[in-house]
């Protein structure tokens, strides 16, 4: 597995992906998303091909999702240890040693963020951090700061009934978090951008 490679997959577990364990001990990683995120699937699959010797991408009848699956791999043994306790997904204490690079950034936007945007008047943007504990965003929130420079901070969201935390990034962290990501942010996520930030894309990997 490449640098890169590894950094790609780092972004995606924090994001929508899931490294699946086998009672004999396999890990595999799992993709899904949207039929109008094609694009990313696709990309995704032709990034990690080393990951996806046999399998393509493909997608349900049911619901026209887009979905491939890669082989049993050893390299992605240690990640499932780091960011998985029982099968629920975790952040590691090490975290900010693992999201070092823009493109693992990117790549958990393109997953997990959103855009809040109204003209002239605000911009800002969150991560949807759900399924993880107040310390361990707390942590991602550091993890931001220490190795991006990107400010950002904790805030919380009702969801069926339950307030979850998230993180939020404004005015103090948005450009420097706009200025690493929007380069290798995909066409079919384009609308997360503000369109006075689109960059053009960096993604010759």
């Amino acid at each position: 597995m490449t640098e890169t490679q590894h950094d790609i997959i780092i972004g995606t577990i924090l994001g929508d992906s899931y490294i699946s364990r086998s009672q004999s001990g396999k890990t595999h990683i799992e993709i899904k998303q949207a039929d109008r995120y094609k694009e990313y699937v696709f990309w995704l699959y032709h990034s990690l091909k080393k990951l996806f010797p046999v399998s393509i991408p493909r997608q349900r009848k049911d619901n026209q999702q887009w979905y491939v699956n890669s082989s049993f791999s050893d390299e992605l043994n240690m990640l499932h240890k780091l960011f998985y306790v029982n099968r629920k997904k975790v952040i590691p204490r090490n975290i900010d040693k693992l999201l070092t690079s823009p493109i693992s950034l990117a790549v958990w936007f393109m997953d997990d963020g959103t855009l809040d945007y109204r003209v002239k008047d605000h911009c800002a943007f969150h991560l949807c951090t759900n399924c993880f504990t107040k310390v361990e965003v707390r942590r991602l929130i550091k993890t931001l700061d220490s190795n991006f420079g990107i400010i950002a901070s904790l805030h919380y969201t009702l969801c069926r009934g339950k307030r979850h935390a998230r993180i939020y990034i404004g005015a103090k962290g948005r450009d420097q978090f706009i200025k690493l990501v929007s380069p290798y942010v995909l066409e079919c996520f384009k609308y997360k951008l503000p369109k006075l930030y689109l960059a053009p894309q960096r993604l010759n990997l």
